[in-house]
């Protein structure tokens, strides 16, 4: 079962403001791989993190060809990250939303310094619901049932 825990959730909380953003990793239709850097990573629920998506560039098209992404947490620095080399994945299937309630939530947990950047919020909520989050050694911290 998949519960995103207090510690996961500061951790996110501050990794922006730790100048250690989150990378969201997509891929193309045929495969191909990209990452990119992400400061709005978010705890969406128990189940589900976030981001706002600001750019509407390769990872938002991407998005729409293949909704498998891994997003990559790394903080060593931080003292209270119990996880191996401070990192932690997250896979999960991601999915663009561009209006309604779910959109606004995502707005209103993306940090102040990511909702600057978009002063007209014309971005859209990528909301991943979350099949399995390990450790860097691929030890499971938590997968879906």
């Amino acid at each position: 079962m998949i519960k995103i825990t207090p510690v996961i959730k500061e951790l996110l909380d501050k990794a922006l403001a730790d100048g250690t953003p989150c990378l969201i990793g997509t891929a193309s239709k045929d495969g191909h791989p990209q990452i990119s850097p992400k400061g709005s990573v978010a705890v969406y629920d128990d189940g589900a993190l976030c981001y706002w998506e600001r750019s509407h560039r390769s990872s938002q098209r991407r998005l729409g060809e293949n909704a498998n992404v891994v997003v990559y947490y790394r903080n060593p620095a931080r003292k209270e990250n119990p996880y191996r080399a401070g990192c932690i994945r997250f896979h999960g299937k991601a999915r663009l939303v561009t209006s309604g309630p779910e959109r606004d939530k995502a707005w209103g947990l993306t940090n102040h310094e990511e909702q600057l950047k978009d002063p007209d919020k014309k971005g859209a909520a990528v909301i991943i619901d979350l099949d399995l989050v390990e450790q860097i050694d691929s030890t499971v911290i938590m997968k879906k049932d």
